[in-house]
């Protein structure tokens, strides 16, 4: 079986990366799987809610990385992965896992997904999503009220104690090490969603 192509997308929260992987995936359909590194975030089952809550999400401390680069070194080898499921709501893994088989294109995603050396050497192309940081406030607020429950003082907290500064420590350094930057103001940008497509593209090819 041909190498699968590894690429990695990583950017700011709420800058786009989901958009783009999702965009990946419709276009090579059954071809193409997304790994999240959300899935990954460390299950902190031994303390409460409250203390869950205040926990930094923002550092490379809070993944568990090695699975993550443990279940992509599977997937090369061409067997299938049991991948966690992490809900935000109790901000606890659950105890079912999914099934993932291998495919031609794996997608990893998340914001710091271009941090970790031993995750960048496994990928293909490395992209970086670059938005606003006022842009990606109002998708954070819009989404984290929406989709996980979360009220707008806490969401605002967690923004300035953790997120920004933990974005211009880990995640705005990544731009250095990345193939490909998408200005992802626009929340259809798609002259450089379609470049990252047309590259896979010409990638598998080869």
């Amino acid at each position: 079986m041909k190498k699968p192509i590894i690429i990695g997308i990583a950017g700011g929260t709420a800058s786009g990366k989901t958009t783009l992987a999702s965009k990946i995936k419709e276009e090579f359909k059954d071809n193409a799987i997304i790994l999240s590194h959300d899935f990954y975030y460390k299950s902190l089952s031994n303390i409460t809610f409250e203390e869950r809550l205040k926990r930094n999400y923002d550092c490379p401390e809070a993944y568990e990385t090695d699975l993550l680069v443990k279940d992509i070194k599977t997937l090369l080898e061409g067997k299938t992965i049991k991948r966690p499921i992490y809900s935000y709501t109790t901000r606890l893994r659950e105890e079912q896992t999914v099934s993932v088989e291998p495919a031609p294109i794996i997608v990893i995603e998340g914001i710091l997904v271009l941090e970790n050396k031993e995750l960048t050497n496994l990928m293909d192309m490395k992209v970086f999503v670059d938005t606003d940081s006022d842009i990606r406030l109002t998708r954070l607020i819009e989404r984290d009220q929406k989709e996980r429950g979360l009220d707008l003082e806490y969401i605002i907290s967690k923004y300035k104690d953790t997120l920004k500064p933990m974005h211009e420590q880990y995640v705005e350094p990544c731009k250095k090490i990345a193939d490909i930057i998408i200005p992802g103001n626009s929340n259809s940008n798609e002259i450089g969603f379609g470049a990252v497509i047309e590259k896979i593209r010409s990638m598998m090819e080869r």
